[in-house]
């Protein structure tokens, strides 16, 4: 187990430095084009899958990065060049999350290489749980996959909304209900492979942030799936389920879930993510504070603009550190039995929105404007305390991990 430590080794610091190059000559110089257009930025994917950034390999070393800090690190430096190409680029992962977190070690080695695809043939990945009446509340997810036996397929039908790339991936990775009088825990999760009928794009959104990352609904209608496209398996699901109807007999009731899983595994990364954009907008406003002179003198020169950016500065890194011992942790195998994962996320994503809104100010009306990029960084921010969980349900996580109450 590797010992935690806040000082990146010398591989760990060329990796940061070759991420904030890309971040800083790629990202930046197309981040106000692309937030403008709202359109999957494919050139800027393009770029990173032919310098290495955007394949599996470059993720599944950082993935399997022993100190934790492969995936924050990498995620930080991304999203301080620019949210939404960013997410972009990252979007595929939680599919790849999903099925590293439910899926057979063959699934995992048929699945995820076709979600990146190749140099010459990019391609993204979608992970789809949320739907219309069912956020927060996966306790009412409607989309249903029944198991055909005569033909061992899996038929799924529903709507699935807020999904990052979805109708555009290649490869979908679609949480449905296979046992409706279990809620939540009688939730399975499927590949659909590229190509099949009955899967097409819905909706797509049109977003207050994060615009260059394609989010639409995904539309299900009588998609047939072979059973070797559930994740984990059939013999797996069967005694899952059959744990958990025992337990709901006994009345238990913490049993977990395929999209919970997927978000425990995901939330420290998000909350990178959160990170890496507070800093960005601390680092406009900062140089701002220090060029930009009124009545005669910088204005970081104002007590009420200096304390503005120190509590900037102590709240990112608070929100770092955070992140990263959630990171090591679960790398580690160490529980999170205070929900380290959900404080992570929780703090970092209100950080972001709390910096991004301060650098607005410090800039004054240059900052409300286009003009500077903390506008749309700020736009960018709300993201981090609404998807993959709100900040009331981190709240509700933590709030009933201490108390020692069922998470429901």
């Amino acid at each position: 187990m590797a010992e935690f430590t806040m000082e990146l080794n010398d591989e760990q610091k060329e990796v940061r430095d070759w991420l904030h190059g890309f971040a800083a000559d790629v990202i930046r110089p197309a981040a106000a084009e692309w937030d403008e257009r709202e359109e999957t930025p494919w050139p800027v994917i393009q770029e990173a899958a032919k310098v290495g950034i955007y394949s599996l390999d470059f993720y599944a070393q950082q993935y399997f990065d022993p100190t934790g800090l492969g995936i924050p690190m990498t995620m930080e430096e991304l999203f301080w060049g620019d949210a939404g190409i960013a997410l972009s680029i990252v979007g595929t992962g939680l599919a790849a999350v999903g099925v590293l977190a439910n899926g057979t070690e063959e699934q995992i080695g048929t699945w995820i290489p076709q979600m990146y695809g190749d140099t010459k043939d990019v391609r993204v990945a979608a992970f789809c749980s949320s739907e219309p009446d069912a956020g927060s509340d996966v306790a009412s997810m409607r989309t249903r996959a029944v198991y055909d036996e005569a033909k061992d397929e899996w038929v799924i039908n529903g709507t699935k909304t807020w999904a990052t790339n979805g109708g555009i991936a290649g490869v979908h990775v679609v949480v449905a209900v296979v046992d409706p009088e279990l809620g939540s825990k009688g939730h399975a999760s499927f590949i659909v492979p590229p190509g099949t009928r009955g899967l097409s794009q819905g909706q797509k959104f049109k977003k207050h942030g994060i615009r260059a990352s394609h989010t639409a609904e995904v539309i299900l209608d009588g998609v047939r799936v072979p059973g070797s496209c559930l994740l984990g398996g059939k013999e797996k699901l069967d005694a899952r389920l059959a744990r958990a109807r025992e337990k709901a007999r006994k009345g238990g009731e913490r049993v977990k879930n395929a999209a919970m899983a997927t978000f425990e595994a995901s939330r420290p990364a998000v909350g990178a993510m959160a990170v890496g954009t507070a800093r960005a907008a601390y680092e406009v406003a900062l140089d701002y504070a220090r060029t930009r002179e009124q009545f005669g003198r910088p204005i970081i020169d104002n007590q009420g603009v200096a304390f503005q950016l120190a509590d900037m500065r102590t709240s990112i890194d608070a929100a770092r550190l955070l992140v990263w011992r959630a990171s090591w942790m679960a790398v580690n195998g160490k529980p999170f039995t205070a929900a380290e994962g959900s404080m992570s996320k929780l703090f970092a994503s209100e950080t972001a929105k709390k910096v991004t809104a301060q650098a607005v100010q410090i800039l004054g009306g240059n900052g409300y404007t286009r003009e500077y990029p903390v506008e749309r960084m700020h736009r960018d921010s709300a993201i981090y305390t609404i998807f993959e969980g709100t900040s009331e349900i981190q709240r509700l996580v933590i709030a009933r991990t201490l108390s020692g109450m069922p998470i429901r």
